[in-house]
């Protein structure tokens, strides 16, 4: 006994060291057997998602209900079949009987019979519920995607955004007031967000659609395939938001290189880009379709553009944005054989400024120019669908009523800059361009090392100090001073704090003007268009908000490729811009006249007249008392301090 045991010992121990020296089978291991070749064919067709799921239920239940169907005719189980004889009738009612329980309950037979359709029966209630699952499943899955925003647009002739920025809301709302004459129009926005987060917030912002359908997805905007999700090359334009991130234009550009990847042509393209070294490279990807906005220079140009002229900025609003008059083209004006000085006076409602002749825009030219019946007119109007049906202007102008002063002749100026940004440089250069020789500048900053550049007619000194302390301002601040400009610290703060820092300014800076008796314009630039409303407590003559400003830019050059000529000249310093000067320039103050006497007025002295500012107006809502685009019949008590909104040259 005691050697059997020591055998069984040694046999027990050579069975476990074979059993530890044999290969172990693990689950990646190649096989070939047959059951794994099913399995893997099995598992290929379920990871093609529900309908694979619907098919394999499909065929077990075609599965269970032959096999009983054919058991129950062979053994004769059915006493009497309800639906007729034959085996096509024996199927059909098993099938019935696998899909609804509620069949069992009306059997009659004998026991094994019974017995057989209970087993179909819950046979028939596991694929059954199987099958509603996975139905369920997928469509929670197909909503899931929809709510995720990957599913494609349909659509044609719609405008897409691409991007995500604090100026989409305004972008979103310029549109749909443009689109109010179009039929059943469409905006895409793509961005890299969540669709219904996106969604949300445009409902917050933009309430009121006007008829415009929002149509929001996800993706990458630099990705081919996302952006197909938008249906960009059916669009009638498309415009490129400069993202908040470290390197905007280098998305931006990338963003081209995607737009333009299946070849050229397509729809317009209007980018934005925030550093003026990136324009030659995003030129080269965007060809001719693209305009490019320089959004620092365009800030800074109209930052300076409404710091010499108080009630500036809200003639570029309204010019600018889709909720007044605008900017429009005029091609059948029939006005051929009439020269640029009649024009003027031709439309009632309609102000012509200018004429697009060999594919060149000029603003206010000679008023001798005669006009061509292939001339295009450069008007102002409320909207270009009243451009067809212009009444013409039947006023008369009192040309006996006309101003009689010749204008003041440019003096050296004294301004005061306090803050700075990437955009103050450009600011000195472009008030240097307006700047009389021996005029000076003084730049107050908390932040920032302020580079100056050469500048042939500004002095400028450049002084480091708290700006929102009362006394360093009481300390620079002089009743001499013709101008004050107050910048945002915005690459040194958030846009909260960087505006809170503005406002506190501002408030210090007209408390102690108003204490000086001085009414030298303040001319404030902002981040956020909400603080623009706090800031009209600090007495602010004009608040330039700079993303505001850029993103009505951005509309009306994506509705529009043919005003990017007509910007550029308005905010550069060659060619005609806007200037507000005395209305005894035109017409004798103190006497009552209508708007085309003004008009004639201004082009007796080579200039066109586009509106008036007048404190009598302020009276009415007109923001900063300025009408822009009045009717020509429209009467105007005229006062030595009102002024007239003119396009002319220095």
């Amino acid at each position: 006994m005691a050697r059997t045991g020591q055998q069984l010992r040694v046999r027990t121990a050579k069975a476990v060291a074979q059993s530890r020296s044999a290969p172990v089978r693990t689950a990646t291991e190649r096989r070939s057997g047959l059951g794994d070749r099913l399995r893997y064919l099995f598992d290929n067709s379920m990871a093609r998602g529900t309908i694979a799921l619907v098919g394999w239920l499909t065929l077990a239940t075609a599965v269970l209900t032959l096999v009983f169907a054919v058991v129950t005719t062979i053994f004769r189980m059915r006493d009497q079949a309800p639906t007729g004889d034959g085996f096509l009738h024996e199927l059909f009612y098993t099938l019935l009987h696998a899909l609804d329980p509620g069949y069992i309950g009306g059997d009659v037979g004998t026991w094994p019979f019974l017995l057989t359709q209970l087993v179909l029966t819950v046979g028939g209630l596991f694929i059954v519920s199987a099958l509603i699952g996975v139905i369920a499943a997928g469509i929670d899955g197909r909503l899931a995607d929809l709510r995720r925003g990957r599913s494609i647009v349909l659509e044609a002739d719609h405008t897409v955004i691409i991007g995500w920025s604090e100026s989409i809301f305004t972008i979103v709302n310029e549109l749909t007031i443009a689109n109010e004459s179009r039929h059943r129009p469409v905006v895409v926005v793509l961005a890299d967000r969540d669709k219904v987060e996106m969604e949300d917030e445009l409902k917050a912002k933009v309430p009121d659609r006007r008829g415009t359908r929002v149509i929001c997805r996800s993706g990458s905007p630099i990705d081919v395939d996302d952006l197909a999700l938008s249906s960009h090359g059916t669009a009638r334009s498309v415009i490129l938001l400069a993202p908040d991130s470290d390197d905007p234009d280098a998305e931006v550009i990338k963003t081209l290189l995607a737009l333009t990847h299946s070849g050229p042509g397509g729809p317009r393209v209007v980018a934005e880009i925030r550093n003026p070294s990136n324009l030659e490279a995003a030129r080269l990807v965007g060809a001719e379709r693209t305009v490019l906005l320089d959004i620092r220079e365009t800030v800074a140009k109209l930052v300076v553009q409404t710091s010499r002229q108080s009630g500036a900025a809200a003639v570029y609003t309204d010019l600018f944005d889709y909720d007044g008059d605008e900017f429009y083209f005029m091609p059948d004006h029939g006005l051929a054989g009439s020269t640029y000085a009649e024009a003027q006076l031709a439309f009632e409602s309609t102000s012509v400024v200018g004429v697009v002749r060999d594919g060149r825009t000029r603003l206010n030219p000679p008023m001798d120019t005669v006009l061509e019946a292939e001339d295009t007119l450069v008007v102002v109007t409320d909207d270009d669908s009243s451009l067809a049906d212009q009444v013409r202007s039947l006023t008369e102008p009192a040309l006996n009523l006309l101003g009689e002063a010749d204008g003041s002749e440019e003096v050296a100026t004294q301004a005061l800059l306090i803050g700075w940004n990437e955009r103050a440089e450009i600011v000195l250069r472009e008030l240097d361009h307006y700047a009389a020789p021996g005029s000076t500048l003084t730049v107050l900053t908390t932040h920032g090392d302020p580079v100056v550049p050469d500048l042939p007619n500004l002095a400028v000194s450049v002084v480091h100090g708290p700006t929102t302390d009362r006394a360093t301002l009481e300390a620079h601040l002089d009743a001499d001073l013709d101008q004050i400009i107050v910048l945002c610290y915005s690459e040194h703060l958030g846009v909260q704090a960087a505006d809170a820092k503005t406002l506190i300014t501002l408030l210090h800076v007209r408390d102690l003007l108003k204490r000086l008796g001085s009414e030298i314009p303040v001319v404030s630039e902002m981040l956020d268009d909400r603080n623009r409303v706090l800031a009209s407590v600090a007495d602010v003559d004009d608040v330039v908000v700079s993303g505001e400003i850029v993103s009505l830019l951005v509309t009306q050059l994506s509705e529009d490729q043919r005003l990017e000529p007509v910007f550029a000249e308005l905010l550069g310093n060659e060619g005609s811009e806007i200037y507000l000067r005395p209305a005894g320039w035109y017409v004798r103050p103190g006497d009552e006249v209508s708007w085309a006497t003004v008009v004639a007025g201004a082009t007796r002295r080579g200039e066109t007249a586009l509106g008036l500012k007048s404190a009598s107006l302020a009276t009415d809502g007109a923001p900063f008392g300025v009408v822009v685009n009045p009717a020509k019949s429209s009467t105007y008590a005229i006062s030595a301090d009102d002024r007239v909104v003119v396009l002319a040259e220095d």
